[in-house]
């Protein structure tokens, strides 16, 4: 038996390379962009809010660590204006005690067409929130309401639900 040339070995690598990147580059590839961002004691994210479903809006939601609020507001693109502001004091929503270092976690994520939710963690209480923007009902600004509050960490008072 032959052993190939030096020649040969260089068209087994480019067959090889070939291959591996015909495997690579043609998998398909979620396109995704980053919507959230922070800045010292400020965290800030997007997501869709409805309210008018004839009218898509971006919602943005705004952490203030130092005041411990929770923000809302939503861009009316029609006007190219910020419909007013809807705060939610997460100190008293998570309750956590005066002067406790807290370590809040927040994103966004879909829910349905045109409206997105915002899940909040606070690592030292291990507390986790659901909170979506709507309508307030006037016409003239937004409500931000929250729809479930769970812990995720087994505590003495409050056991982690065990799926149900």
């Amino acid at each position: 038996m032959k052993v190939p040339s030096h020649l040969g070995w260089l068209a087994i690598g480019v067959v090889f390379g070939a291959v591996a990147a015909m495997f690579y580059l043609g998998q398909p590839r979620i396109a995704g962009a980053a919507s959230s961002d922070r800045y010292q004691d400020y965290v800030m994210t997007t997501g869709a809010v409805t309210i008018n479903p004839r009218v898509p809006m971006d919602g943005v939601w705004m952490l203030d660590y130092r005041s411990g609020k929770l923000l809302g507001t939503v861009i009316d693109k029609n006007a190219g204006k910020i419909v007013g502001w809807s705060e939610v004091d997460l100190v008293a929503e998570f309750g956590v005690p005066p002067r406790q270092d807290v370590h809040f976690m927040m994103v966004s994520g879909w829910v349905s067409q045109g409206q997105s939710a915002l899940y909040v963690a606070e690592t030292t209480t291990g507390k986790f929130g659901v909170y979506t923007m709507a309508n307030d009902g006037t016409g003239t600004g937004v409500v931000i309401r929250r729809h479930d509050m769970t812990s995720f960490r087994k505590t003495a008072e409050q056991p982690v639900n065990a799926g149900g």
